[in-house]
């Protein structure tokens, strides 16, 4: 663990729930409901502050937050039992069906409104990256593309169902579909021709990746390293962050994926990167091996190097709202896969080591642009994830009132047992789905502690 990373790890997640809790208070206090508690963390108070009616506080647990409102005792065995002196008026289950709801929805919505203001932000503040058409450039010989029938200069209008789709929606697929036929347009000549691809599945630290074995064309824009991971082979040989990679083996580079795909191929064998620097050209040679995190690679990061282009406000909140969707609709489908047996748990699912380690990777390679960048990611999974209708969480509260609402309707309720009942088997169902990451945390990180010492399949042992 690094100094920057634990810090990056607190601040994102720290962020994140505080936002989320600070929805549910803002909504509470401005319609006059009394807030007893506002805590980030659960369990024992280790340290806070109580202004007004409200204390403020870090508990023990640092695995979430909770928002205490006077009068909901529906959450009594994780937030503790309220006071019993508050006015009526103050309390939240004597209020409006409607109000509790909107209590309820302020704190994922304000995950999600996060989400959407990061990179509206970005876009604002830096401009968005100005990217060319997904045309195909070169087709590796043998490989899923050439199977497939594609051909450089193919330009791809639809791809699994996706019209007019970018690059990162093709390789999003693609990644998480390895061995699955998908359907895909393309322009060629002027007219259109379907075909199916398949892509070649990879498996790589216990998961199944799958690549499309194809180069598509940047429009000409350089590729630059962006980052170079520590003790790494590109390190030793003297690769630095910021270098303009110009060939590899020999072959002009194409693209950013032209750089990974080709590493990846030839990881066996020494690769000869050409690159620019400071006005100068220079060879470096060096050979991928296991590192660290179990993965065996060379330890480059390199980027298409895209111009910005500044946007209008309504165009900035529309790429804003594009990234998000992008990111929802490839996690839906990940979470789809696993609960369909095609997808293990295991590589899918990350508890706060897991959220640890991104963040960290994150920080390093992208600076404050990765801080944020999570920090979104995570935003908006925990707003989506806590609409959920499962009990203790935002979605199960706002299920029961519905479900209170529809049986008004018919003359019944629910009784405060059967209420108790219902957010025991939630509290249970939360409890058992933390043990679960964190218990995947640990042996992935001991899974990749044994691989890193271990020699990779292509090198002798010694």
């Amino acid at each position: 663990m690094t100094v920057i990373g634990i810090l990056a790890f607190i601040f994102i997640l720290g962020a994140a729930v505080v936002l989320h809790e600070f929805g549910h208070f803002i909504v509470a206090k401005l319609l006059g409901i009394r807030v007893e508690t506002f805590s980030v963390g659960f369990g024992p108070r280790l340290f806070g502050r109580k202004w007004g009616q409200t204390d403020y506080r870090v508990s023990a647990i640092p695995l979430g937050g909770y928002v205490k409102l006077g009068g909901d005792e529906s959450n009594a065995p994780i937030e503790g039992a309220g006071s019993t002196d508050i006015p009526e008026s103050e309390m939240f289950n004597l209020r409006p069906r409607w109000q509790r709801i909107l209590v309820a929805l302020a704190g994922p919505v304000m995950n999600i409104l996060t989400a959407l203001a990061i990179p509206l932000a970005g876009a604002l503040m830096y401009g968005v990256p100005v990217t060319p058409a997904p045309v195909v450039s070169y087709v590796s010989t043998g490989g899923a593309a050439q199977i497939a029938g594609l051909q450089p200069g193919d330009r791809i209008v639809s791809f699994n169902g996706n019209e007019n789709p970018g690059w990162d929606t093709i390789r999003g697929d693609a990644l998480l579909s390895p061995g699955q036929p998908l359907p895909l347009v393309v322009e060629r000549n002027g007219q259109g021709v379907s075909l199916t691809i398949t892509p070649t599945a990879h498996t790589e630290d216990g998961e199944t990746a799958g690549f499309l074995d194809f180069v598509p064309d940047n429009g000409g824009y350089p590729v630059i390293i962006r980052d170079v991971s520590k003790d790494s082979p590109a390190a030793e040989a003297g690769i630095q962050p910021g270098d303009r990679v110009l060939a590899v083996n020999g072959q002009q580079v194409r693209s950013a994926e032209h750089v990974t795909q080709f590493v990846r191929e030839h990881r066996s064998e020494p690769v000869t990167l050409t690159v620019g620097r400071n006005g100068e050209k220079k060879e470096i040679t060096a050979s991928a091996r296991r590192l660290p995190d179990g993965m065996e690679r060379l330890g480059i990061l390199p980027a298409d190097d895209f111009p910005l282009q500044r946007p209008s406000l309504g165009a900035a909140a529309g790429y804003a709202v594009r990234s998000n969707i992008e990111i929802l609709r490839l996690t839906g489908k990940a979470l789809g896969q696993v609960f369909t047996g095609k997808r293990s748990a295991r590589n899918t699912l990350s508890g706060p080591i897991g959220i640890y380690n991104a963040a960290a990777a994150s920080v390093e390679r992208l600076g404050w642009a990765g801080l944020f960048g999570m920090l979104g990611f995570l935003s908006l999974n925990l707003g989506i994830f806590n609409l959920l209708p499962i009990p203790v969480l935002d979605g199960g509260a706002i299920f029961l009132l519905l479900l209170e609402g529809l049986l008004a309707t018919i003359g019944l309720t629910l009784s405060m047992k059967v209420r108790e009942r219902i957010q025991q088997v939630g509290f249970v169902m939360v409890i058992l789905l933390m043990v679960f990451v964190i218990t995947n945390d640990v042996v992935k990180q001991f899974s990749r502690g044994s691989n890193s010492n271990k020699p990779a399949a292509t090198e002798t042992a010694k």
